[in-house]
């Protein structure tokens, strides 16, 4: 990892750019608290630049409730380097909604490869961010992708809580695998979201192996996301990285 850049945001956070490889990241801490702080990885659909003004809000948000905060640049968005194969599946998963076809094959064919570039490259950062003396473990991960989500909280053991945003498709074999997941969760759905198939979610939600997850449904599009869920999500993860 190799800082690019850093500048202050609102006299109380440190905000700095990174490199990890050639991998574009963003690391959100306290300006003044010399107490490591617990991680929170912030999940995005992709491109650093596009999501920057949500994602320094929701990093500000975070460092304001005693956590520090990092976004990683998603495989294929942004600066990187596009794949013809996820071009392709994104256009015929347009064509196939719009013609009112089975999507399955075609999600599989968009996801699954991404999630398994993704995951990996989070689990890198997070080796070379919990290495940083202002900051510490527990880790947990909110928003973004939700299959990106679950993968990682299946294979990492060192997330302990994650907020998740039913609000993107989700292949059969992510479905089965969120049976695993045994941290404690807090979904987020958007009950008229135009980009996601309702009763799917609940299915997904019903299928997660948590014993402790809860249900937050809002009235709503996709972006109609309540300012106050972020506060809330701050709550949740205030009582299981901060104890």
């Amino acid at each position: 990892m190799r800082f690019t850049s850093r500048q202050r945001l609102d006299d109380a956070v440190l905000e700095r750019s990174f490199t990890l490889g050639e991998i574009p990241g963003v690391l959100w801490t306290s300006a003044s608290t010399a107490t490591p702080a617990p991680l929170i990885l912030l999940g995005h659909p992709g491109g650093l630049h596009r999501m920057y003004p949500r994602l320094a809000a929701r990093g500000r948000s975070c460092v304001a409730a005693g956590f520090a905060a990092a976004a990683l640049e998603l495989p294929g968005s942004g600066q990187r380097p596009r794949h013809a194969a996820a071009e392709q599946a994104r256009a015929d998963l347009r064509r196939a909604l719009e013609a009112g076809e089975p999507v399955g094959e075609i999600v599989d064919r968009l996801v699954l490869p991404l999630v398994d570039r993704a995951v990996p490259e989070l689990r890198a950062a997070l080796d070379d961010l919990l290495a940083l003396p202002e900051i510490d473990g527990p880790v947990g991960y909110a928003g973004g992708v939700m299959a990106i989500g679950i993968r990682l909280a299946v294979v990492e053991p060192r997330l302990a809580a994650a907020v998740l945003f039913a609000g993107s498709f989700v292949p059969a074999v992510l479905v089965e695998q969120a049976r695993q997941i045994t941290l404690p969760l807090q979904v987020l759905l958007q009950w008229d979201d135009e980009n996601n198939d309702r009763q799917q979610a609940l299915d997904l939600f019903d299928a997660f192996g948590s014993r402790e997850k809860t249900l937050h449904a809002n009235m709503g599009g996709h972006t109609g996301v309540p300012s106050f869920e972020a506060d809330s999500g701050n709550r949740f993860f205030a009582r299981h990285l901060l104890g």
